[in-house]
């Protein structure tokens, strides 16, 4: 099974705030700890840069043009009370949605079974017009209508575990019925939305709130019954995974208690419905993980699941 990763040193230029937890170290520790042997048969790529108007397909073209008026020439420039841009941003969220939509290409085209992009900023906290929750563009989004527009899936699966629901991707694709977003998060908790009863114009969200406490048998339990029928029944012919880390019980802006074997065991259940539903076809892009120790041994159980090591 040939899994393909993608990454860009441009990721480590955007810079936050000291003791920011999104930083530049949730990269490093991922690129070392995919340098072990296990990771040998890994296909790697740099992440190009795609051009502004790409982000175009989730955001519209007076959003796309304010963000990249904001970045600085140096120093930081404040978006809201946790999300900043500095001179490298711009072109890190450019590499961010270029890995989204190489993986794409690649998986549909039929060149590897799956990937996994380890990029930053993240994605899915970004609504069509507004940037929050560090996040500047929803790569995830854009990968979906990527494949949408120019790949010809009729429909996409949006998989988020990412510990903090991922009101961007429902934002974006609320009244879209071509496109199944599908979340497990901790409520309540930044940014507030994601009650089950969010379900969308279409019946196509699926929202599967857990509480503070809940270890990994409750959100095996929830994902089994909530999240796995509803993408069998969807018949996908693509699952974007919003893969999230800090549901980890390591992890310090939660309080989810999940071990890297349960996000192995949550990737294992995505593939399977993808061999089932659209030729394994599953395209991972990093979102959260604030733990250094957490994201990298969660990271590395999730990719050689990919590769089918697991």
């Amino acid at each position: 099974m040939t899994t393909l990763y993608l990454c860009h040193p441009a990721s480590l230029d955007h810079a936050t705030p000291p003791g920011h937890p999104e930083r530049a170290d949730r990269i490093r520790v991922i690129e070392r700890v995919l340098e072990d042997e296990r990771f040998a048969g890994l296909v790697r790529e740099q992440a190009p840069l795609a051009d502004l108007a790409v982000a175009g397909l989730a955001h519209p073209e007076n959003y796309v043009a304010a963000i990249a008026a904001a970045a600085p020439d140096e120093g930081l420039t404040v978006i809201d009370s946790d999300t900043v841009m500095s001179r490298g941003s711009l072109e890190a969220a450019r590499r961010a949605i270029g890995a989204a939509v190489r993986a794409v290409d690649e998986v549909m085209e039929g060149r590897v079974a799956n990937a996994f992009a380890a990029m930053r900023p993240p994605g899915h906290h970004a609504e069509r017009e507004r940037a929050m929750g560090f996040c500047l563009f929803n790569t995830a989004a854009i990968a979906a209508r990527h494949a949408r527009r120019h790949h010809g899936a009729a429909r996409v699966a949006l998989v988020d575990w990412d510990v903090h629901h991922g009101n961007g991707s429902q934002d974006i694709f609320w009244d879209d019925p071509s496109v199944m977003y599908a979340s497990t998060h901790q409520m309540p908790l930044f940014p507030g939305t994601g009650a089950a009863s969010e379900r969308g114009e279409h019946d196509t969200v699926v929202n599967v709130p857990l509480h503070a406490g809940d270890d990994g048998d409750t959100f095996r339990e929830a994902f089994a019954h909530a999240v796995l029928p509803r993408l069998e029944a969807f018949r996908p012919d693509l699952i974007v995974i919003s893969a999230g880390f800090d549901a980890h019980w390591r992890d310090p802006l939660a309080n989810l208690k999940l071990t890297e074997a349960d996000f192995a065991w949550a990737t294992r259940e995505v593939m399977a419905v993808a061999d089932r539903r659209c030729g394994g076809r599953v395209v991972s892009l990093l979102e959260g993980g604030y733990d250094l120790i957490g994201l990298s041994k969660s990271v590395a159980a999730h990719v050689e699941t990919l590769m089918g090591k697991h």
